[in-house]
């Protein structure tokens, strides 16, 4: 989920970034060093959109840089256990599928792919459904449920877990092959139900045409 974040932080303005605007200079500083990088609170640091207050620099001696206490205004993205969000698939292997969400990328697992049996094929690459015919490709989009978070550092170094084995997830046509494959189980049991009727009837009218031969 993204969030608008404000934190209080001081920054260093070194000498040769002292000649231009203050807040200029703090919000280029800024994005080269928050940008990209995991907080333990706020989550990935997506980008720096704004610098608030500043207030007086101060100076230690032996260094020449200028140091800043700042309100910097942030886009954060910190997921949650159990979250929904929709993603890309940017890559397919043999052990399971890679979704973009957000600024990060979540591992698939194979087994969590699809309520099917499920073979990979290398041609496509991709994943196919052995009863449903379910296919799941690169740049697929896709909705998937959050299982499993390991945030580190930076997003490289990261790990999120997704499933797609739940009622309404994964891509929307598979809705539509669920509800066709349902009907298709539920004509298949009323067929099964009628036939012991059916085969009473006919005994019946057989009874009855002997009967009127005797």
């Amino acid at each position: 989920m993204y969030y608008k974040t404000k934190i209080i932080d001081k920054v260093r303005v070194p000498p040769k970034n002292l000649g231009a605007k203050i807040k200029e200079s703090i919000l280029g500083i800024c994005k080269e060093d928050y940008e990209g990088r995991i907080n333990d609170e706020y989550g990935i640091i997506v980008a720096i959109t704004g610098i608030g207050k500043v207030g007086d620099g101060h100076v230690i001696p032996g260094d020449g840089a200028v140091y800043y206490e700042t309100e910097i205004e942030m886009l954060t993205y910190k997921p949650h256990i159990q979250e929904i969000t929709r993603g890309v698939i940017t890559e397919v292997t043999e052990f399971g599928a890679f979704a973009r969400i957000g600024p990060i990328e979540g591992l698939i697992h194979v087994s969590q792919i699809m309520d099917d049996y499920i073979n990979y094929d290398a041609k496509l690459p991709g994943f196919v459904g052995k009863k449903t015919g379910k296919k799941l490709v690169g740049e697929d989009s896709v909705l998937t449920r959050v299982v499993t978070i390991s945030m580190k550092g930076h997003t490289p170094s990261s790990k999120i877990g997704l499933t797609m084995r739940q009622p309404f997830l994964g891509k929307p046509e598979w809705e539509k092959i669920d509800d066709k494959l349902a009907k298709s189980i539920k004509d298949e049991k009323g067929k099964k139900g009628k036939a012991p009727v059916v085969e009473k009837a006919e005994k019946a009218k057989k009874k009855e045409k002997e009967a009127e031969k005797k």
